[in-house]
């Protein structure tokens, strides 16, 4: 076989593979304003979803800050709470997680003990872009 044909096999394998790597590795941002109760998630700089959501009330807020995800959840129940359901938790900051409720008639109300809590279709659609994508290519902020 030729060296040129190997040469170009082998060019045509590392760019199909950077194409597969760069899609494996794209940047997700989630912006959270606890001000307006909305979550912003885009994916490489690009827009992808806009939510309403339930932070912490006072005197139980949801941290301010810049975070990653710790650990992921499919199925977790608050120890702390009752033992309420916290479907899709993306852990962020200690017991502090982004998940799903059923609670949704409180969305866009700060009335939660900390959580950033949304609608349960919109977590299954984060946890699955974040589980996807890598927790460390994702980063949370907190406004």
């Amino acid at each position: 076989m030729p060296r040129w044909f190997c040469a170009g096999a082998l060019a045509a394998f590392v760019f199909i593979f950077s194409i597969f790597s760069a899609a494996a590795n794209a940047n997700v941002l989630v912006q959270i304003n606890r001000r307006t109760q909305t979550m912003q998630v885009s994916v490489d700089g690009v827009p992808r979803y806009s939510w309403r959501v339930s932070t912490g009330r006072a005197g139980l807020g949801t941290p301010a800050g810049t975070f990653h995800p710790r650990t992921l959840a499919r199925s977790w129940f608050s120890r702390k709470y009752h033992n309420s359901p916290m479907p899709h938790s993306i852990f962020f900051h200690g017991g502090i997680a982004i998940h799903g409720t059923y609670e949704t008639a409180w969305l866009g109300r700060a009335v939660s003990h900390g959580c950033v809590r949304i609608l349960p279709g919109n977590a299954t659609t984060l946890f699955g872009l974040v589980q996807q994508e890598g927790m460390n290519a994702t980063t949370i902020v907190v406004h």
